[in-house]
């Protein structure tokens, strides 16, 4: 079963957890919260941030915690060319523009019935999709 962000937009973090058989603890609702303050993080800077509440926590125990919530489809790894993954809340079908200078991404929407008409046409089972697009975003031009 795949949850989409657009409808917790009513539940809490613990709720969210919980959905996806995962324990509410302090750690995995401070990612969460991060997360979603910046809709996309890469580990590095995730973990910077988690740095100032919680000490002494690992960089092992934040990948645990992200693995863990990939494995759930809690988090999606979005895969930037020539730069590091980063991490956000599972949505619904969109696109990230890539800003080349500044590095700054956003999501947005598009038509996903392009994957239903492949799927129909070819016989294929889309699982998953990374919509990429590279540019100058307008801050940046």
């Amino acid at each position: 079963m795949v949850f989409l962000w657009n409808n917790y937009k009513m539940n809490t973090f613990t709720d969210i957890l919980r959905e996806h058989n995962l324990k509410a603890t302090p750690q995995r609702l401070a990612i969460l919260h991060i997360i979603s303050k910046y809709g996309h993080i890469n580990i590095d800077s995730l973990y910077n941030e988690i740095k100032e509440q919680f000490s002494s926590i690992s960089l092992a125990t934040i990948y645990k915690n992200i693995n863990s919530m990939t494995d759930e489809k809690l988090l999606v790894e979005v895969k930037l060319p020539n730069t590091k993954s980063v991490y956000e809340i599972i949505k619904e079908g969109h696109a990230h523009l890539k800003c080349e200078a500044c590095g700054d991404v956003e999501d947005r929407s598009i038509d996903t019935s392009v994957f239903s008409k492949i799927s129909n046409e070819h016989h294929f089972k889309v699982n998953h999709s990374d919509v990429i697009l590279s540019g100058i975003c307008k801050n940046c031009q």
